[in-house]
């Protein structure tokens, strides 16, 4: 009887850890579903311009694997971009990466691909572990660093992973919360490529 309760807690505790990657939903809004497959939230939102909010927003990129240290702006001026907002310690956003990297292979220079992390430094995180992660996941495009999760609120990102996808004039057109799979992040790249 107790080791049910035991593993009982164990799962609970693995499923909280889930949750606080994915963040809480809004009742009734397109980011309500929370979940590490495919029916996680996906919603196009074509009628939403970058500029009708906070972006395009200026961010501080990371000298990195296949990125460089300066600033980008997301999104991208004048091509499609796909921005990927993550953190080092999210299960899900290290999955993510798998098929971010295939995509990046697949899109070359078609797509812009930003990925961002709003993780502040100190209490044992430092920007050298942040490169680290990058590497060890084989990140190959530009990773930026939002401390104050200015983007974050931009694009009314309600968890990690959370996947954007910009057209060339900088309208949003595809959002995701959670692990997306491969094929669909693909879709949405191909719809405005």
């Amino acid at each position: 009887m107790r080791r049910r309760r035991y593993l009982g807690a164990l799962a609970g505790v693995g499923l909280s850890g889930i949750a606080g990657c994915l963040g809480g939903g809004s009742p009734g809004g397109t980011d309500d579903t929370a979940g590490s497959t495919d029916t996680a939230e996906t919603a196009t939102e074509s009628t939403e311009s970058a500029a009708s909010g906070d972006l395009p927003l200026v961010v501080d990129t990371i000298d990195a694997q296949g990125s460089e240290a300066g600033e980008v702006s997301v999104p991208v001026a004048g091509t499609p971009t796909i921005l990927d907002l993550f953190a080092t310690w999210c299960a899900p956003c290290v999955a993510q990466m798998e098929s971010l990297r295939t995509l990046h292979d697949e899109f070359g220079d078609d797509v812009a691909f930003v990925s961002v992390t709003n993780e502040r430094l100190g209490g044992g995180l430092t920007m050298d572990d942040i490169r680290s992660w990058w590497a060890d996941h084989d990140g190959n495009w530009t990773v930026g660093h939002d401390p104050e999760s200015e983007l974050m609120r931009a694009v009314r990102a309600n968890g990690l992973p959370y996947l954007v996808v910009f057209d060339e004039n900088g309208t949003k057109t595809w959002t995701h919360r959670g692990l997306a799979s491969e094929s669909n992040i693909r879709e949405a790249l191909e719809d405005v490529r």
